[in-house]
């Protein structure tokens, strides 16, 4: 499998460090090894995505170990519900690839599957190509995903926005979509630090069109955290957009910080027809 052109749609091909396709759309292959097939006419602003702070603040906090339980458990689930003979997975929304390649290492002990890892922000992917090499990663838009029809044995999206049709489109027959969603109380005690009045997340119950539910589970633990991690759980959240300079100074300087997760994983599977 390879990726497909975002201009045309024709499948890319790589020669030396470029990928063209029929129409001699080109795309350079980045020294660290990633490709950028986002387009300038699809960008919605000049660095889209994470910023370089968000994502510094994300990778110190997954590489404490904080969210490895989640981790853990996707990667299960993805061995027990994808077949020895799938060829390709993607992870939408991938960050600087800390779920990405631990499913790589997992399910490529008994598959030969490609693993790729797609996020809008360059800053990741260029970190996550440098660190992990058994990830094909890529800069690309969620709502037009550089992947042929019917052409995914599975896509994993942890939060990552992308319409139903688009995974419709690109998932094969019988594919899976596993999703992340926060549960009820996912991060309360960080949303009270911003927040007079807390509400407990919405769940939305999401229902993918062209998909039956397999499955849904719940994964929730507590974390006791330094203050310098749990100011890193902050900046990784869109509730960094609110938090005052107080509220943040406060939290970095907190010698515990107890914080619940919440997490609710869901299997769904792609329509025959």
């Amino acid at each position: 499998m390879t990726y497909q052109c975002p201009l045309c749609f024709q499948p890319l091909m790589l020669t030396g460090q470029q990928w063209r396709c029929s129409a001699n759309h080109q795309f350079d292959n980045a020294k660290e090894g990633y490709v950028n097939l986002m387009p300038v006419q699809h960008k919605r602003s000049k660095q889209p995505g994470d910023s370089p702070e968000m994502m510094i603040s994300r990778r110190a906090f997954l590489d404490a170990g904080h969210y490895q339980p989640l981790r853990d458990r996707l990667s299960d689930i993805l061995d027990k519900v994808i077949p020895e003979d799938a060829q390709a997975l993607l992870d939408i929304g991938c960050g600087e690839g800390y779920y990405t390649a631990a499913f790589a290492e997992r399910l490529m002990q008994h598959r030969t599957l490609k693993v790729y890892g797609l996020d809008v922000a360059k800053v990741a992917i260029r970190y996550a190509a440098k660190r992990y090499h058994d990830v094909s990663f890529c800069v690309a838009s969620s709502h037009r995903l550089p992947f042929a029809d019917s052409s995914l044995d599975a896509v994993i999206r942890i939060y990552a926005p992308c319409k139903a049709q688009e995974l419709y489109r690109a998932v094969k027959a019988g594919g899976l979509v596993v999703t992340v969603a926060p549960g009820p109380r996912h991060l309360y005690q960080l949303k009270g630090l911003i927040y007079q009045d807390v509400q407990l997340h919405a769940d939305l119950d999401e229902q993918l069109e062209g998909f039956e539910r397999v499955s849904t589970e719940a994964l929730s633990y507590d974390m006791s955290l330094t203050g310098e991690k749990a100011f890193d759980l902050l900046q990784m959240t869109p509730f960094a957009w609110r938090a005052t300079e107080e509220v943040m100074a406060d939290l970095k300087a907190q010698t515990a910080f107890e914080c619940e997760t919440d997490f609710l994983i869901r299997i769904h599977r792609r329509a025959s027809v």
